[in-house]
């Protein structure tokens, strides 16, 4: 199922003309925590719009159809939103725009999968990106998110930042990042780049700089030459920076981790990229083997980009055996376990995220579903001829053959 994360609110009223977009915390109508400027009670009946007013809470939104009716004493904000997002609960931080009533939900306090979007624009135009970058000036999102930071879980288990290129405005990332330093020091903090600004020493000191525990470089490597790394990120020389900063970061000891996107480009030789991170980045922390999401750009490349995981199972288990050897911590994602070699299936782990996450009928008979990666909801997913489920008779079965 995918949760629709973005919409537009049937009914707003209240808010400030000063400000064009507020950030807004949700909590439940009979919530004891000390209230927020940000904090909104959460109704979804009449009756919790009684109780909110009863409460003294000057802030409501309502999850309903547009079918409500509010007293006329109520004259603090009010956000309606359709009953499709009816998954919005308590401690969710949306980010809320007065003029359009459009609202994108930034954080779900009870998922594992929080990421913020930190910008559209990037210096790679990569041939499978899921979020195609735009040049605009979308500077005002790292406002929102410093405006964020402090209505987030102080126990939230991690928090992804992601793009386009996060690093784009580098020095105002930073001074974001200091904040989750100070406000989430116990979070493990992942950020998505492609590593190129890493090649400039100015800005590798300053992410050093920040000091937290946790915050992890997640930096992708799609091939062991550069004209081919070039070519899937569609930019000149990108290798070459992206191995240098890598590099620096790993020379001042700060954390890493390098991540392969699977396609006809990159699959088929995957043995060699392995077996070259092994050789030459043995230090880092993390390799994540990651297959495709058929979304974005994707799409628009699919003749050029579609390779069934069967096809390249084989040098995947290589590549994994050649990186466990080095003894690098390496993992497999978005790939579900039907489709790879049995020697994979300790490394494939689930890691999509739930708000995409879905499964087909044939799922439901598989003994290993609860353990499995599962399948993207988003875009045009595309499905392996090895999808079959596994249970201990097919395990039998294909001992017999063997």
């Amino acid at each position: 199922m995918t949760l629709p994360l973005y919409g537009t609110a049937s009914r707003s009223a209240g808010f400030s003309s000063d400000k064009a977009r507020s950030v807004v915390r949700l909590r439940s109508v009979d919530s004891a925590a000390e209230r927020h400027v940000a904090d909104f009670a959460l109704a979804r009946t009449p009756d919790d719009i009684r109780r909110a007013i009863e409460a003294e809470w000057q802030s409501i939104l309502v999850v309903s159809d547009d079918s409500i009716d509010l007293p006329g004493t109520f004259t603090g904000r009010l956000v309606v939103v359709p009953p499709k997002y009816d998954y919005l609960a308590d401690g969710d931080v949306i980010g809320f725009d007065h003029a359009s009533r459009k609202f994108r939900t930034l954080y779900r306090r009870n998922s594992a999968h929080n990421s913020f979007l930190v910008t559209e624009r990037c210096n790679n135009y990569c041939l499978m990106c899921s979020q195609p970058p735009k040049n605009v000036d979308d500077r005002w999102i790292l406002s929102e998110i410093k405006e964020s930071l402090p209505l987030i879980d102080p126990a939230t288990g991690g928090l992804t930042f992601t793009g386009g290129e996060t690093l784009s405005d580098w020095e105002d990332f930073i001074a974001v990042l200091k904040e989750c330093r100070d406000r989430l020091p116990a979070t493990a903090i992942q950020v998505l780049t492609n590593g190129r600004a890493f090649a400039d020493s100015r800005i590798v000191d300053a992410w050093k700089d920040i000091g937290h525990p946790f915050l992890m470089a997640a930096i992708p490597v799609y091939a062991s030459v550069d004209h081919v790394h070039d070519h899937v990120v569609q930019a000149k020389g990108a290798f070459d920076e992206t191995i240098l900063g890598i590099l620096k970061l790993k020379d001042r000891g700060l954390r890493v981790e390098i991540r392969v996107v699977l396609h006809a480009l990159t699959a088929p030789i995957i043995e060699d990229t392995g077996r070259w991170i092994a050789r030459n980045l043995p230090f880092v922390d993390h390799v994540a083997l990651m297959g495709l999401e058929n979304t974005g750009f994707a799409i628009a490349n699919d003749a050029m980009l579609w390779m069934d995981p069967v096809d390249y199972g084989d040098g995947l288990a290589r590549a994994v055996d050649h990186l466990s050897a080095a003894g690098v911590n390496v993992s497999v994602y978005n790939l579900p376990k039907c489709v790879l070699p049995k020697s994979v299936w300790p490394h494939a782990l689930q890691s999509i995220s739930d708000w995409k996450n879905g499964f087909v009928e044939e799922c439901d008979r598989c003994d290993a579903k609860t353990t499995c990666s599962g399948f993207f909801t988003t875009g045009r997913p595309r499905f392996s001829r090895g999808v079959r489920a596994i249970t201990a008779q097919r395990d039998e079965l294909t001992t017999l053959a063997d």
